[in-house]
């Protein structure tokens, strides 16, 4: 269902601070590189403001190449149609707490429905060449786990959803060159490892609206090293 249709930033901003949104989704499960469940949780009560990093370079980055990426996507593949409403909110019906915001709507040949997530990102360590399947020795189809979860949120809050296409810019510096691929990564809804995850998902994430609710302080989770 559409939880609510904002027409600025500012009533986003607001609407968002209500619920659990994709970006918070990863923060509850300790998956978050940047943002623990104790900060999340101080936000959501209201005990803290977040940050707002609209400024940062890599953020101003993704926000400015968003459009284009869109574009880019429906040109790699014609096959999509795609709808964009930047400030619609979309809920689950059992869970209206529960929502999210999307960069696109597809719809493909066959008439399904589903979800385009853009990503960009820079590689700079080892470890993010692995979470994206870059290692040679170990090529791999596969997604950092943030982001993955993030897409199972979207399932939850957008149940017309069928899959997801996630589709990413990658860079990441050569000598003094910069370089970069484009990389698009499926998750099918109806997969039966998606469903047990979505499950898992929604438990975890409605444990933790609770303890928002109650007043309650979760247990401090981050990234295993």
């Amino acid at each position: 269902m559409i939880l609510a249709d904002p027409q600025t930033r500012e009533e986003w901003l607001e609407c968002r601070r209500q619920g659990i949104g994709g970006s918070d989704a990863a923060c509850i499960v300790g998956e978050n590189p940047w943002k623990s469940t104790v900060q999340l949780w101080r936000e959501k009560t209201g005990k803290t403001i977040p940050e707002d990093i609209g400024d940062k370079p890599a953020v101003r980055f993704g926000k400015e190449a968003e459009a284009h990426i869109r574009a880019l996507f429906l040109l790699t593949y014609p096959e999509y149609s795609c709808e964009y409403h930047e400030f619609r909110m979309y809920a689950n019906a059992c869970h209206p707490w529960l929502y999210a915001t999307l960069d696109g709507e597809l719809t493909d040949a066959d008439g399904r429905r589903g979800i385009l997530e853009i990503k960009t990102t820079t590689i700079q360590t080892a470890k993010q060449w692995g979470e994206w399947g870059f290692r040679r020795e170990h090529p791999e189809d596969k997604i950092p786990q943030h982001y993955y979860i993030q897409v199972l949120h979207q399932f939850l809050a957008c149940e017309w959803a069928e899959y997801a296409e996630l589709f990413a810019h990658i860079r990441w510096h050569k000598a003094d060159d910069v370089r970069a691929t484009l990389r698009k990564y499926r998750i099918d809804r109806r997969s039966s490892q998606t469903q047990a995850d979505m499950k898992w998902l929604e438990k975890r994430e409605t444990a933790f609206w609770k303890m928002v609710q109650d007043g309650t302080e979760p247990p401090y989770l981050l990234p295993e090293i």
